[in-house]
C-alpha cells in the first residue's frame, strides 16, 4: 500500500522525510540529533529514547508503528532533581540511555558519568515516569544497560568513562535485584577491548538462540564500527564479530544503538553517525542473521561485515502507516510548549508565559552573575530545539515593543560558538536596533547592526548544506533583508549538535521589572541547498 497523496502533500514542506511514500526509506530516518539511541518493540508498537544530556526536559520517548516515522510523546525527566540544574550543564547529565519493556512496565537506565547508574520505570510511556532512583552510585560509570534472563535472574552491564574514572574499554556485567533498584555484587570484567575494539561502550544486551548477545560499539562516535559479543553463558567467555562499519559508503562512524526483531520475523538495527553541527542523526539498518551472528546493512565488498544501506524497502510491520516526523514548528496555541522544546536548565517558570492567546511570551533575564562569563554560552533561559534536516530555514516573528532599555530578544544558533539575529532597545529607549552577533563561552560581540522602526520584524535563519548559516529579518510588512551579509559557520556543542531557538535577555544592571517579547509563531520548513 502506498502513502496517501494528501498525507505526503502536507509533509512536502518538512525539511526532512524519510519515508518516501513508495515503500522504501532513506537514511537518516531522522535527520536530527537522537544521540546513542536505544529502540524497543511491545507489540505493534516502537519505542526510542536517547541521550539529552543537560538539555530539559530530558530523556525524550518516541513512538513510531514502522521504525520509519517518529512521532516525539513524552520526556521521562521534566527536570533534573539534582544539584547545579539551575543553569548549564554543558556534557553533563543524562548520557546513553538503555529503553526495556519488562513485567508489563518500561524501564529507561541511564549513567551520569559524575553521580551515577539511575533507573525510571513506567506503565504508560507517554504519561508520567517514577522519580529518578540512583541504582548505583560512583563515577565514570556510563551506558549502563538492565537485562533480564529467562530463569528470573536480573543483570546489568555498563561502560566507564575514562574522563571520570580512568578506566576505558572495558564492559563489566553486575548482577541485579529483578525490581531494577540495586546491582548485587561488584561483578565482573566480561570484555576488555583495548587491543581489537578500543573505546568500547554503549553496551546493549540481547538474548536469542541460546546466545547471548551484546551489541556494543567502539572505535570513537566519527571513526567507530559496531561489534556484536557472543556467548553460551551470560559472564562468557565472548567471542566478538564486527557487524557494521563505514567500508566504502558515506556514513562515517556506524555504531551505537538498538536491536528489535519484528513480529514478522525481521530484525532491525537503529544507531547513530555523528555529522558534527547536525549532532547524532538516528540511521536504520536491516539485519540478517548467519551461523547465529547479525550481519547489518548491505554487505557490498563481500568481507563479511555489513554497510549502511542509503536506501531500502520499509519493515514488513504488517501495515502502511502515517508519513510522521517529529515536531518542528510551533504556533503557540495551546497551554503548553510543544515536544520539540528544551531549556539550557530546569525549566524557570518565570522564563516564559503562553496567557496570551498564540503567543509565546519571552521575558528577559541575564546570564546568572555565578557563570564564568556573561556570554549567553551560560544562560540558563535559552529555549531550542535540534536541527532538523541538513538544510533549512526557520523564522519568528516577534512582537518586541515591550522590551526595556539594553534587552535584546531574537533566533539563535548555538553549540560551543553561537551566533543570532535580535532586536534590541536602545539603552536610553530612544528606539531599537536589528543586530548580528556572535559568541563563545568567552565572550560574544556584535558584528551588524542596524535601525529598525517598526513594532514587529520576522527573523530569519537559512541553514545550508555544511551548517552555513544566513540570517535575514523582515521589518513590518516590508523586504527580507540581509543581516549584513554575514556568514556564521555552525559548530557542534558538548557532545550535541547545534541547536536552534529564541531567547530574551537583558543586562546584570536591568531591573527586576522585566521586559519581554511576545512570539507569534516559529516556522521551520525547506531550505535550498
Amino acid at each position: 500500500m502506498m502513502v496517501s497523496t494528501s498525507n505526503m502533500q502536507a509533509l512536502q514542506k518538512k525539511p526532512w522525510v524519510s519515508d518516501q511514500g513508495d515503500g522504501t526509506f532513506i537514511n537518516p530516518v531522522l535527520h536530527a540529533d537522537y544521540s546513542d539511541p536505544d529502540v524497543i518493540r511491545v507489540g505493534e508498537d516502537f519505542y526510542m529514547t536517547a541521550s539529552s544530556f543537560g538539555h530539559l526536559p530530558g530523556l525524550p520517548i518516541l513512538h513510531s508503528k514502522d521504525l520509519i516515522n517518529w512521532k516525539l510523546i513524552n520526556h521521562v525527566l521534566p527536570r533534573m532533581d539534582l544539584p547545579g540544574y539551575e543553569v548549564p550543564q554543558h556534557g553533563n547529565g543524562v548520557w546513553a540511555p538503555a529503553l526495556r519493556f519488562h513485567d508489563g512496565r518500561y524501564w529507561v537506565f541511564y549513567g551520569d558519568p559524575d553521580v551515577g547508574i539511575f533507573m525510571s520505570t513506567t506503565e504508560d510511556p507517554a504519561g508520567e515516569w517514577t522519580p529518578l532512583h540512583l541504582v548505583q552510585e560512583g563515577k565514570g560509570l556510563i551506558d549502563p544497560c538492565p537485562f533480564w534472563d529467562d530463569d528470573g535472574q536480573a543483570y546489568l552491564v555498563h561502560a566507564f568513562a575514562k574522563s571520570r574514572c580512568g578506566i576505558k574499554h572495558l564492559l563489566r556485567l553486575c548482577r541485579m535485584s529483578p525490581d531494577g533498584m540495586r546491582l548485587l555484587d561488584e561483578g565482573e570484567i566480561i570484555y576488555d577491548g583495548t587491543e581489537h575494539h578500543p573505546t568500547m561502550e554503549g553496551p546493549k544486551m540481547y538474548k536469542r538462540n541460546g546466545y547471548y548477545y551484546i551489541f556494543t560499539p567502539a572505535g570513537g562516535v566519527s571513526t567507530g564500527w559496531q561489534t556484536v559479543l557472543r556467548s553460551t553463558s551470560v559472564f562468557g567467555p565472548y567471542e566478538d564479530k564486527i557487524v557494521l562499519h563505514q567500508g566504502n559508503s558515506p556514513v562515517n562512524g556506524p555504531h551505537q544503538g538498538g536491536w528489535v526483531e519484528l513480529e514478522s520475523g525481521e530484525s532491525w538495527f537503529m544507531h547513530f553517525q555523528d555529522k558534527g553541527p547536525y549532532g547524532r542523526i538516528a540511521h536504520l539498518q536491516p539485519v540478517r542473521w548467519v551461523d547465529d551472528w547479525p550481519l547489518m546493512g548491505s554487505d557490498t565488498d563481500g568481507d563479511g561485515i555489513g554497510e549502511p544501506v542509503l536506501r531500502y524497502p520499509k519493515p514488513n510491520v504488517g501495515g502502511e502507516y502515517r508519513v510522521e516526523v517529529p515536531d518542528d514548528s510551533d504556533e503557540f496555541e495551546g497551554s503548553r510548549l510543544g515536544l520539540q522544546w528544551q531549556w539550557q536548565a530546569n525549566p524557570n517558570p518565570l522564563w516564559y508565559s503562553l496567557d496570551r492567546d498564540s503567543y509565546l511570551r519571552l521575558f528577559s533575564f541575564p546570564v546568572p552573575e555565578n557563570q564564568p562569563s556573561k556570554s549567553l554560552y551560560y544562560a540558563p533561559h535559552l529555549l531550542m530545539q535540534k536541527f532538523p534536516a541538513e538544510v533549512f530555514q526557520a523564522e519568528a516573528k516577534l512582537d518586541f515593543m515591550t522590551l526595556k532599555p539594553g534587552e535584546r530578544a531574537g533566533l539563535i544558533i548555538f553549540g560551543r560558538k553561537f551566533a543570532y539575529t535580535a532586536v534590541q532597545m536602545k539603552a536610553d529607549g530612544s528606539g531599537v536596533d536589528i543586530i548580528q552577533a556572535a559568541g563563545t563561552d568567552a565572550e560574544e560581540n556584535v558584528v551588524w547592526s542596524g535601525e529598525l522602526a517598526e513594532g514587529s520584524v520576522t527573523l530569519r535563519v537559512t541553514v545550508h548544506a555544511g551548517a552555513k548559516c544566513r540570517f535575514h529579518y523582515i521589518a513590518g510588512n516590508g523586504p527580507l533583508l540581509p543581516c549584513g551579509n554575514i556568514e556564521f559557520q555552525a559548530e557542534k556543542g558538548h557532545w550535541v549538535g547545534a541547536k536552534l531557538g529564541v531567547f530574551a535577555a537583558a543586562s546584570p544592571s536591568n531591573d527586576d521589572e522585566r521586559g519581554y517579547v511576545d512570539i507569534d509563531w516559529f516556522r521551520v520548513k525547506k531550505g535550498t541547498i
